[in-house]
């Protein structure tokens, strides 16, 4: 059991296909797709060694531009602030190396199978993240209106929370075809899929997930569905997401990505360092022993970038913050999409108004984070009088509301994640100072932990961040609210510029953002295929007939389109 209230009716058959993110807005296994021995495809002769601008250095910005550079193409990678994105590893002043906090991705679902190709590829090893009552976590205290529960098994908390377990399964079940759906993703069985998703989609793109909930008999109770929300399923509570689509929320439960999580050993933003540092074995047009760096002066990414737009031939051309201006065939942008809207001058004629009105109306979720090291993981002492952990996983509904304890051995430095906050909860800490918030973040632990120390155990200083207020960044990710199906359709299918006017071509979305699993960097490497698929084709390039890519088989499982009237 990897969640405080299980987030699927559970499997007698432990035999079945292993889910993957296999749709269901888009049902293409991108997974068989890199597999493939025949590759991703080809340009022509002609075309090779041509520059091709990728702005942002995150996951799906380096992911891109080491497909584009494999095919022969050149990758021109702008980058504002740090290779890796939300990608972002950073360890503690003064302290061991190996201790390390996970400011953004910290935790991958197996189901994320496209992103675990490429952990495979660079040789990244991963481990069990201790998510609420995993099989990792030694143990898990939920404390809720000052009562605190202990539990290492879901059976050991209080009957009223396997209530709101069953009560969310029979609400997935009346409510979203759950075992149906989750048994044709397995099977990956498209026609299936994309007959139960339409329908979910016409009914459903206008429901909140709190409202969801309220129109099941299952959570009738205003107390079930208040302690599902402080609870939650998976990583904790959800009570956060409740004004977003449902849609968002069938999308994680249908692909199980919000169970059974790895964590990557040393830090996920290792992921996108040695991306850029690899050197692969196949490759047109370049020598052997061609990287992304090397492709770089002096190893690096260009800078920021301050405008963009078109200029003669439908031509993108890039301004960075150097001032170096670059004419390209072709760009692919992966950045947040409000930089378009704000920290980059852009031209009207770069996207159709319509793109430009699901740019403007994506919606983010804000997240904060604080972490700190400490001498070694105390927490697993016994309390002599109850024979419990001293500490455990915390979820509650004080300021902090989710604390990870992250250890790499008995006898070891370790890492405590104090306080993991989404939307309201995260707002709340951005006035504060780390050191401010680490303060409160003690303050509210010691009242669920009165007879332990946690300050005795601290070496080094804190380190935070409120993503809503990195520059770059705006937001964590993305998460529509009800209505915004259509815009985000328009987003994710921009990569199929053919039946765009020629004036509006060239350009590709890619990224967190324009994919359908926000939040999860699956859908960032994802869309980052999709815009690789979109390069080649605009540069009159082909997959094999072996190996078709997302955009030759689009007609055939193309996301639902909805009404515009």
């Amino acid at each position: 059991m990897t969640s405080t209230v299980p987030n699927a009716v559970e499997h007698a058959d432990e035999q079945q296909p292993p889910i993957t993110m296999f749709g269901p807005d888009f049902p293409y296994a991108y997974d068989d797709f890199l597999a493939h021995p025949a590759g991703l495809g080809q340009i022509p002769a002609t075309e090779h060694g041509t520059e091709v601008a990728v702005i942002g250095g995150g996951l799906s910005g380096i992911v891109a531009a080491y497909e584009l550079m494999k095919m022969g193409l050149k990758p021109v990678v702008y980058e504002a602030d740090r290779i890796g994105g939300r990608l972002r590893t950073v360890g503690f002043d003064g302290c061991d190396p190996s201790l390390t906090a996970e400011m953004g991705a910290m935790r991958f679902p197996p189901s994320s199978t496209a992103l675990q190709h490429y952990i495979d590829l660079v040789g990244l090893e991963t481990r069990p993240f201790p998510n609420p009552l995993a099989e990792a976590t030694p143990s898990t205290v939920v404390d809720l209106k000052g009562e605190t529960h202990y539990a290492e098994t879901l059976a050991d908390l209080p009957q009223v929370y396997r209530d709101v377990a069953n009560a969310w399964n029979a609400c997935l079940e009346e409510g979203a075809d759950f075992s149906d759906m989750n048994r044709a993703m397995r099977e990956r069985d498209v026609p299936r899929i994309r007959e139960i998703w339409a329908k979910l989609v016409e009914k459903l793109d206008n429901q909140t997930f709190y409202g969801f909930l309220c129109d099941s008999e299952a959570f009738k109770s205003f107390r079930h569905r208040e302690i599902f929300g402080q609870v939650g399923f998976g990583t904790g509570g959800w009570d956060t997401d409740f004004p977003n689509s449902i849609l968002e929320i069938l999308r994680v439960v249908y692909t199980e990505a919000d169970d059974h999580h790895r964590g990557i050993v040393g830090g996920s933003q290792q992921l996108p360092l040695r991306l850029w540092e690899r050197e692969p074995a196949k490759i047109v047009h370049w020598a052997h022993g061609t990287s992304l760096k090397s492709l770089h002066e002096n190893g690096e990414p260009r800078p920021a970038v301050t405008r963009l737009h078109r200029s003669a031939g439908n031509r993108i051309t890039v301004t960075d913050a150097n001032g170096d201006i670059r004419t390209f065939q072709a760009a692919v942008f992966t950045a947040q999409s409000w930089m378009l809207l704000s920290k980059i001058a852009c031209d009207d004629a770069l996207f159709p108004i319509d793109h430009w009105t699901a740019i403007e109306r994506t919606h983010y979720m804000e997240s904060s984070k604080l972490f700190v090291p400490v001498d070694r993981p105390f927490w697993l002492d016994k309390d002599e009088r109850t024979g419990r952990d001293v500490m455990s996983m915390t979820l509650t509904d004080r300021m902090t509301r989710g604390t990870y304890l992250l250890d790499d051995g008995p006898d070891k430095p370790a890492v405590i994640c104090l306080s993991y906050t989404w939307c309201d909860d995260s707002l709340k800490w951005l006035p504060l100072s780390a050191n401010e918030r680490m303060e409160v973040m003690l303050k509210s632990l010691g009242e669920i932990y009165p007879n332990v120390d946690i300050r005795k155990h601290i070496i080094g200083n804190p380190v935070t961040v409120s993503w809503e207020n990195e520059p770059y960044f705006m937001g964590a990710f993305k998460a529509n609210l009800p209505g915004h199906y259509r815009y985000q359709r328009r987003l994710f299918t921009h990569f199929m510029q053919d039946r765009l006017p020629a004036d509006k071509r060239g350009i590709f979305l890619a990224g967190d953002d324009i994919s359908w699993t926000a939040g999860w960097a699956e859908g960032a490497v994802q869309t980052a295929l999709n815009a690789v698929w979109g390069v080649m084709h605009h540069f009159g390039g082909a997959t094999d007939p072996a190996n078709p890519g997302p955009g030759d088989v689009y007609d055939e499982i193309a996301p639902v389109e909805l009404p515009e009237d």
